[in-house]
């Protein structure tokens, strides 16, 4: 008599048998992309990940990227990923966790562990009558000598022939706890410098003249905040009695750029001549707690970030430019179309060269012990 083979106990089976563990990874994230990754996890919900069988879930925990990698490089943090807005942060996690520890614990240079996820450069925002006066249609290439000569000038909007604007007013966050005002410093020395690669620390230490420039530029700013997202919305809460320009990450003025519409004015968006990416790289942390099991499962996550579908969220949804070069930023309802006639640029200039950690860790100190207040 034939035997048959019965599938009736087998959800009993699957029952009485436990399910994969799942392999947890925590994650440092910066603030900036924080509604996109709840998307990301919203998803892995969803759709798992599976690596060797196993699930993969990420416990995210949001912080300032600067208190990220201080955090790591003190030991308060033992994270398997860290992703702070810019590659600045990771070339200074590198740079002083290799002199404090022998060995770096982040890599910049493995493109296996640590990669490029989202990129938005770095923009001024102007209010459009502003920017009329200050330079016409064109700024030009010395845009930051530009604005700084026009910052320090005692008789503000005066020498533009509009006294009634009062004092020019601009606004970047603090270096030491945002990275778009870092980013903002390390354009503006490089502008003064003449160049876009090869800064060194005898740059910034032996050059008197920087130095006063960057004081003066500075010091003319009333006060620097803790959050990006911040001065866009008070730009355009407050119009130009509070701020004539800000610099911002250029996604961060497309989230607001329709809430500006009918206030104060047009907003346009300005590139600076060279440019620096906030890239949020993704690194897995090169230390004995993250298992060879806990970085090949990090390695699935931050593939799967680079996804199409994940890609094209990303920029449609929050303005990012996408990695995957499978994603156009030009297709129909593009957020970079949509917001051309604000000056938003489908392609942009060229980027500088980020300097060693050493010598972005010169310029963050100089800055701390002469501005910071």
């Amino acid at each position: 008599m034939p035997r048959f083979r019965s599938n009736a106990y087998a959800p009993l089976r699957e029952l009485l048998l436990p399910p994969p563990k799942p392999i947890e990874l925590s994650l440092l994230l910066s603030t900036e992309k924080e509604a996109w990754m709840d998307e990301v996890i919203q998803q892995m919900e969803k759709k798992p990940l599976i690596v060797d069988g196993h699930p993969v879930q990420v416990n995210v925990e949001k912080m300032g990227s600067r208190e990220m990698y201080l955090s790591v490089l003190d030991g308060k943090y033992q994270p398997d990923i860290i992703s702070p807005a810019s590659s600045l942060q990771i070339n200074l996690l590198e740079d002083l966790s290799r002199r404090k520890y022998g060995d770096p614990l982040v890599i910049q240079s493995d493109q296996q562990y640590c990669k490029q996820v989202l990129l938005t450069p770095l923009v001024l925002v102007f209010w459009a009558d502003r920017a009329q006066v200050l330079w016409g249609a064109d700024p030009n290439v010395n845009i930051w000598v530009k604005i700084n000569e026009a910052l320090t000038d005692p008789e503000g909007w005066s020498t533009f022939g509009k006294p009634e604007w009062g004092y020019v007013k601009f606004g970047h966050t603090d270096p030491t706890r945002s990275n778009s005002g870092f980013m903002t410093i390390v354009l503006m020395a490089y502008e003064y410098m003449g160049k876009t690669s090869g800064m060194t620390v005898d740059n910034i230490l032996k050059d008197a003249q920087f130095q006063e420039w960057l004081k003066n530029f500075e010091g003319s700013i009333s006060e620097f905040g803790s959050s990006t997202g911040t001065y866009m919305k008070d730009i355009i809460a407050y119009g130009p009695s509070k701020y004539d320009m800000v610099a911002v990450y250029e996604a961060t003025a497309i989230e607001h750029l329709e809430n500006a519409q009918g206030r104060y004015g047009e907003l346009i968006v300005y590139y600076p001549p060279a440019t620096i990416m906030s890239d949020h790289p993704f690194c897995v942390i090169n230390a004995e707690w993250v298992t060879p099991e806990k970085r090949k499962a990090a390695q699935a996550f931050i593939d799967r970030l680079t996804s199409p579908e994940l890609q094209e969220i990303a920029m449609m949804k929050y303005g990012f430019r996408p990695v995957n070069s499978d994603i156009s930023i030009d297709q129909p309802g593009s957020p970079f179309i949509i917001y051309a006639n604000n000056g938003l640029h489908i392609d942009i200039p060229p980027e500088i060269e980020l300097p060693a950690g050493d010598v972005l860790d010169t310029l963050l100190q100089f800055w701390i012990r002469n501005i910071q207040r």
